[in-house]
């Protein structure tokens, strides 16, 4: 089965073409990171209006690069949320077009549960029960994955994500935009000319709770509070990861530790975080007890190959009238 998948649920512009849920043939991603570095951050109506000049020639390379024609296709896969209301219309829109156009069915995913299908692709698919951790700049998730759409949802962030606690961090420090991966940066670095500093400065939020829920808002304050004595924008930026990333591992320990899977699987634009990825991999070093799955750094961040791969394994198709956004759409739905 050869699906294309379009996702377009934020700031890029994505098209994908996926046989039988695992092998790329094709995996094209337009980024207006540039335009988004200009403000800061990111504005809703920037990312649409960059989308809607972006989506055909990414669709047009996507097919190229695959080297199908739409015929071949068996259905098209689209992100109907969560995410930006304006961004997701882009390719919801263009996916019911294609759909009446060519007529094949539409596969509507869960832009969350897609990120967890990164780990089937080009590589040995998981076992379940599994347990998968989302972590990105608007969601912190941990759910337990019985088998192909039966998602069980165990905890997760009260409020802000840890994507977006290392954005706004970053922005309390002065690190340029995206703060994030560039926070993360400073932070390994620091690690490497400081090996035997101990970061321990800021708290660990809900770290020793009974529950599986996390907590970064305030992280964030802790830091801000500690700016104003002026130490080393470094030492911050290390300190700050090593607070978020203890506390994500912890948490998943934890539920590893009460629900005893087969798989462990790591998804979300932060897993292509160096410190998580190297925590996560020492902390469940042991391949006899379980298995531990990260995707591939390139499928980590926002793509349509993980959403035709999803589409693939959760295969419903429906008619491209039947087709509505749900931007506000939680992982569990």
């Amino acid at each position: 089965m050869i699906i294309l998948g379009i996702e377009t649920s934020c700031d890029e512009t994505a098209a994908a073409v996926v046989e039988n849920g695992q092998k790329i043939l094709s995996n094209v991603v337009a980024s207006s990171a540039e335009i988004h570095a200009k403000t800061g951050g990111i504005i809703p109506e920037n990312a649409a209006r960059k989308q809607i000049k972006s989506i055909i020639p990414v669709l047009h390379k996507s097919l190229n690069k695959a080297k199908i024609k739409y015929q071949a296709l068996d259905a098209i896969a689209v992100t109907i949320g969560p995410g930006l209301i304006g961004s997701l219309l882009v390719g919801v829109e263009t996916a019911k077009t294609l759909s009446y156009l060519w007529e094949k069915p539409i596969v509507p995913v869960n832009h969350l549960v897609g990120h967890l299908y990164a780990n089937w692709l080009e590589s040995k698919p998981p076992k379940f029960p599994a347990i998968g951790m989302v972590v990105s700049g608007g969601h912190t998730d941990i759910v337990l994955m019985k088998g192909h759409g039966k998602l069980e949802y165990l905890g997760g962030t009260r409020d802000d994500a840890a994507g977006e606690a290392f954005d706004k961090i970053a922005r309390l420090l002065d690190i340029p935009y995206p703060g994030g991966p560039q926070l993360s940066k400073i932070a390994d670095e620091y690690r490497k000319q400081n090996p035997n500093v101990k970061l321990n400065m800021f708290p660990r939020p809900m770290l020793d709770s009974k529950d599986f829920d996390m907590s970064f808002s305030g992280l964030k304050t802790a830091v801000l509070n500690k700016t104003k004595k002026k130490l080393d924008k470094e030492r911050f930026a290390a300190e700050a990861q090593e607070a978020i990333v203890e506390v994500l591992i912890s948490k998943i320990m934890s539920v590893v530790n009460k629900y005893r899977p087969a798989s462990i699987l790591l998804a979300g634009g932060v897993s292509a975080n160096n410190f998580l990825r190297e925590c996560l991999a020492d902390a469940f070093e042991n391949p006899r007890l379980r298995s531990l799955h990260i995707p591939d750094i390139h499928l980590c961040t926002d793509n349509a190959a993980y959403i035709a791969s999803a589409a693939y394994y959760n295969y419903k198709p429906i008619a491209w009238q039947n087709i509505i956004s749900h931007p506000g759409l939680k992982i569990t739905d």
